[in-house]
């Protein structure tokens, strides 16, 4: 049984472009997300998922260049660049994440495997309860490719998620419980803005770079306020 961390990532963001290559704490943003996953108890294989647009060209250097996995599909159709993905590395669980989340709490997404794996979940998430950009979700091949053959809307296909969160009963879908101490998701640590990437980097800066933990980062955004 394969499980693999793919991270989502192009260089054409609305709000802020080019950020997953943004440097924070002296390295691009995409580095953060890659490396924090050393720090993983579960055996995944880490790929990032970019497009196949030429504009992404640097992505996949940057993947060269940090000996990582990259899978390149379409850039619109995320659910079929994931579903894609999974079939050219036989993946028998997805955990997705973004490169826009430098923050992701590796404590808990160890947890977040071991709870779907225990239970079979068809989908399993952190969401509504770590802060946003600090949570993952994790689908069985099996969900993925259903969501890829029935999800027609054109928010299924750039979600990925939605339409197991649209369609419960069908689904065994799971949700992780955090410690109190994490449990604010009202707190976003995600970079979607140019003020997000200046906290970002207040945060990365204040303790041991991206490898600063939840806890840690949710006091420090506290003390910026």
């Amino acid at each position: 049984m394969t499980t693999g961390v793919v991270i989502q990532a192009r260089m054409g963001s609305t709000r802020l472009p080019g950020k997953v290559l943004k440097p924070i704490a002296g390295r691009p943003l995409l580095d953060h997300v890659v490396g924090r996953l050393s720090m993983m108890r579960a055996n995944a294989v880490p790929i990032v998922a970019t497009t196949v647009e030429s504009k992404d060209d640097i992505i996949a250097r940057r993947c060269t260049e940090l000996g990582v996995e990259c899978f390149r599909g379409s850039e619109l159709d995320v659910l079929a660049r994931f579903t894609e993905c999974a079939r050219v590395y036989a993946l028998d669980h997805i955990v997705r994440l973004t490169a826009d989340n430098p923050f992701t709490d590796i404590e808990e997404l160890d947890r977040l495997i071991e709870l779907h794996l225990a239970a079979g979940n068809d989908y399993t998430h952190s969401f509504g309860v770590l802060p946003v950009g600090v949570g993952a979700e994790i689908f069985s091949r099996a969900a993925l490719e259903s969501s890829n053959r029935d999800g027609h809307r054109a928010n299924h296909r750039e979600h990925v998620n939605e339409y197991i969160q649209e369609n419960p009963a069908i689904f065994r879908i799971g949700q992780l419980a955090v410690p109190a101490a994490k449990n604010h998701p009202e707190v976003s640590l995600t970079v979607d803005t140019e003020a997000d990437y200046v906290r970002a980097c207040r945060i990365a800066e204040s303790r041991a770079g991206c490898w600063i933990s939840t806890v840690e980062a949710l006091a420090y955004d506290r003390a910026l306020h």
